[in-house]
């Protein structure tokens, strides 16, 4: 997998968009969607709620490190912030971020090469279902040997690999927010995708978790279904 900068922001619309009528809601979208086009080479966009009721919807931001090698400007994270900010707060009146989490691939010193299993951001195609949450360890866990650590994670391997129609994504964000990864999954099946994670939280290295939420379920939408999910005209009208 190509390494790259993976960005995820979650929103939800105020109550000066519910307010707006139809066709001035409609409107909206087209503009949005253009400008970010600008920030990202790669989009993917998502509905959350009802999944959640503090938020409405999320997008999903790739760029990949051979871009940022070659910016011209010499800063590509920084010209990325800069776009994709421009792009939220002027329609600040309109939308409001919820939560952002973000972070860069790179490969798992625990796995011994690349796995079937890798969710590939670049894809064009995606299952239905995308699962992401904030991880941190506890402090006992990097206080362990290199050996005991690989142990607990061959086990906690080995489960994942009992689901390979589940795809995952592992973000280092270490230092630049609060957490220390960002873990993405993707199904198409979210009931055998909780059955996962329930033998997950019974190995051995569940115990040095400290924390894993919040956890957004999000529905893969084109940019069309976005804006036909939220209107105040249902699409059967």
């Amino acid at each position: 997998m190509d390494k790259s900068l993976n960005h995820f922001t979650f929103f939800t619309f105020t109550d000066d968009f519910w307010k707006q009528s139809p066709a001035e809601q409609a409107a909206f979208y087209p503009t949005w969607f253009e400008d970010l086009q600008e920030v990202a080479p790669c989009r993917t966009f998502y509905q959350v709620f009802p999944a959640r009721a503090d938020t409405d919807g999320l997008i999903w931001c790739t760029v990949p490190f051979e871009e940022m090698e070659t910016s011209p400007d010499g800063d590509p994270i920084g010209r990325f912030f800069e776009r994709l900010t421009h792009s939220v707060h002027c329609r600040r009146a309109l939308i409001r971020p919820t939560e952002t989490l973000w972070g860069f691939t790179s490969p798992s010193s625990y796995a011994r090469g690349p796995s079937s299993q890798e969710l590939d951001p670049f894809s064009p195609n995606h299952a239905p279902y995308l699962v992401i949450y904030p991880f941190v360890k506890t402090i006992d866990w990097y206080m362990h040997g290199r050996d005991t650590r690989q142990g607990m994670m061959n086990e906690h391997i080995r489960i994942g690999h009992q689901y390979p129609e589940i795809k995952q994504l592992l973000l280092y964000s270490t230092g630049l927010q609060d957490q220390e990864f960002v873990v993405v999954y993707e199904t198409g099946d979210l009931v055998k995708f909780s059955t996962l994670v329930s033998e997950l939280r019974s190995s051995e290295a569940r115990r040095y978790t400290l924390r894993d939420t919040p956890i957004y379920t999000a529905m893969r939408r084109t940019p069309e279904q976005l804006a036909s999910l939220f209107s105040t005209r249902p699409p059967w009208k």
